[in-house]
């Protein structure tokens, strides 16, 4: 399918990895936007939210092309564990992810100068339980600080302690291309 040249605007390698895989045709832009979101939103919401919110914040001209704007976060317990701040704090979320499941949510919004879109994919993942060596040689050797519940399934972490996924595995890594191609095939 012939799809339009796509403005991702994600500082994410990890998408722009996904993007290259798919092949598309896509820029990289830039978007300065804070990630914070109303307390009252709860799962999907938020990300679906920070999707928009990004979205909004790109005030170049589009023009034949579809602006990307993505958000993934992990939830577990009504907590949203976004990026860690520093290694206490990834230490501290993957010790709550330990031998628990959790879902990781992606919203996506597509936008043209005169259509907006949003929509989000979600995906349980189950983690065995994590030893503090693990965990502390995980945050030591792969520096987990720009990945949502301060791991990569891609990375160590998801080769040594995912026990089990339900669900889109690149939604996890960070994009849920296949729900993509569907929504933007629909979109155009």
């Amino acid at each position: 399918m012939q799809f339009p040249k796509l403005l991702l605007a994600s500082k994410s390698p990890r998408r722009h990895e996904i993007f290259k895989l798919a092949g598309f045709d896509f820029d990289i832009v830039q978007i300065d936007a804070d990630e914070s979101y109303p307390n009252n939103l709860k799962g999907a919401e938020v990300c679906r939210f920070l999707s928009e919110h990004k979205s909004g914040h790109y005030k170049e001209e589009i023009g034949n092309r579809v602006l990307v704007t993505a958000d993934t976060i992990v939830c577990i317990d009504d907590m949203v564990l976004n990026k860690p701040k520093d290694a206490n704090e990834a230490e501290t979320m993957l010790n709550i992810l330990s031998n628990r499941t959790h879902i990781v949510h992606t919203g996506c919004t597509l936008r043209t100068d005169d259509k907006l879109h949003t929509f989000h994919e979600s995906t349980e993942v189950t983690f065995k339980e994590l030893s503090s060596i693990e965990i502390k040689e995980y945050i030591q050797n792969c520096q987990p600080f720009d990945k949502a519940g301060s791991y990569g399934i891609q990375d160590w972490m998801g080769v040594i302690g995912v026990k089990k996924i339900n669900g889109c595995f690149y939604n996890v890594m960070g994009f849920p291309s296949a729900t993509f191609y569907r929504e933007l095939s629909l979109f155009i």
